[in-house]
């Protein structure tokens, strides 16, 4: 949040004439109410604890709000997605992965001389130092991508120890360029270290999607040649994964950035947060799942049926956000046909995937449950006809979401808060006891 953003925000809870009464013991307390761009309200609780001895109780922190954000802006109930506002439908229609990742990173979308001047550095920041490049030599070949991908975007900050403390905006902008251009580089080593191929080096004539396909498809005196529109579909994963507000690895690079850690730390603490199931790792879930019906191990209808009786998830359908529809779904819907039809490939898990939203679509246990597609249900599909393989679902998710959390892990080091993030606890373990010592101790059987 930027120094002026903060003081107007200061400015308003003390002049703020709403507020929230909270009755504890008989006693009542004033409690600041404030209001967002688009008609937020929350409660400040700041004082609580030193004001009453009382802390909230939130688990999994739902109905918290942990900072003020100027980047993203998502509306569940009325499925609005917005970058620094403007509208993700926008932004899918008419720009580039990298001209969002400039939107996100500095709040305003490039002229044609900054956008030339944000690709030349990011086409400058490609190459891995070449000691860097050995450490992929110590990981096992069956070492997961996520795994190495934390590793080396963390030993990073040990080639480049001017930007462990950034001080000045291009040191930041040399930073963000130098994680955002190498993540690719790293990504596609770690898949060709798994498969025992030779590591492809970028190519700087080449655009930013194309040149990653290039480094995990081509090998020595083959390049390969993706068509225009599996390029534009992995713009759009890219894009469409870029932000999205206070989730748990932005969150988590938040966390990590409020001991003041460097941005290489704090984003590698993300990538480790995305790699769990429930979150980079659930649009893998859906391929899985659409494999199983593939394979004849059951059928659309029985499998329906096995989710209403809680037998099982429907992979890729509901969000904790979204209670209408997912915004970026409807996008990499038809990414998802354009690419498929371009490449002349019939995925015939693509037409299971259509055949089974239809069915869930027209079934009430779900529209009652506002249970819709989300973005992990087309992606899949896009991924497996990039030829990506599943392992490396969640690490295609984080090469996305990496603008994201630099533009967060900026906000949070610039906004003139530094407080340590802290949460409390309610103990619920033993009450005080006497130590016992161990020859007096009964023995368990």
């Amino acid at each position: 949040m930027s120094n002026k953003r903060s003081d107007m925000l200061k400015d308003t809870e003390k002049t703020a004439t709403k507020t929230a009464t909270l009755t504890l013991d008989g006693k009542t307390y004033e409690l600041p109410v404030i209001v967002g761009t688009e008609n937020e309200h929350a409660i400040d609780v700041t004082r609580l604890r030193s004001d009453t001895g009382y802390i909230t109780f939130d688990p999994g922190f739902a109905n918290t709000g942990a900072c003020t954000s100027d980047i993203t802006y998502v509306n569940g109930e009325q499925g609005i997605l917005r970058y620094r506002g403007y509208p993700i439908e926008d932004l899918a229609q008419g720009a580039t992965f990298i001209e969002t990742a400039y939107l996100l990173i500095f709040g305003d979308l490039p002229t044609r001389a900054q956008r030339q001047e944000f690709r030349e550095l990011l086409n400058e920041q490609e190459l891995l130092h070449e000691g860097l490049r050995h450490h992929f030599e110590g990981f096992p070949s069956n070492g997961h991508p996520m795994a190495i991908l934390s590793a080396v975007i963390n030993a990073l900050g040990c080639y480049h120890p001017d930007l462990l403390e950034i001080t000045s905006r291009d040191d930041f902008l040399r930073a963000a360029a130098k994680i955002i251009s190498k993540v690719r580089t790293i990504a596609a080593w770690s898949y060709r270290k798994a498969q025992g191929l030779p590591f492809m080096y970028p190519d700087p004539k080449l655009s930013y999607c194309r040149n990653f396909l290039h480094m995990m498809h081509s090998i020595p005196h083959k390049h390969y040649e993706p068509t225009d529109k599996q390029v534009r579909a992995l713009s759009l994963f890219f894009l469409l994964h870029a932000d999205h507000e206070q989730n748990c690895s932005c969150s988590t690079v938040r966390m990590v950035q409020s001991t003041e850690a460097n941005l290489f730390a704090s984003v590698s603490a993300g990538i480790c947060a995305l790699w769990g199931k429930l979150h980079g790792g659930a649009n893998a879930g859906v391929v899985n799942m659409l494999e199983e019906i593939h394979a004849g191990n059951t059928t659309i209808k029985d499998y329906i049926e096995s989710v209403k009786r809680k037998e099982c998830r429907l992979m890729g359908f509901g969000h904790r956000i979204y209670k209408s529809f997912d915004p970026r779904a409807k996008i990499l819907r038809q990414a998802a046909h354009d690419m498929l039809d371009s490449m002349g490939y019939d995925d015939p898990l693509l037409d299971i995937a259509l055949e089974l939203a239809e069915a869930a679509l027209n079934d009430p246990y779900f529209t009652d449950r506002k249970l819709y597609p989300n973005v992990d249900f087309y992606s899949g599909i896009i991924l497996r006809g990039l030829g990506i393989p599943v392992n490396m679902f969640p690490v295609m998710f984080a090469i996305g979401r990496m603008p994201g959390w630099i533009a967060h892990w900026n906000e949070a080091n610039t906004n003139g808060v530094a407080k340590i993030h802290r949460p409390r606890q309610i103990y619920t373990g033993q009450a005080p006891r006497e130590y016992i010592p161990l020859d007096m101790r009964l023995e368990q059987d």
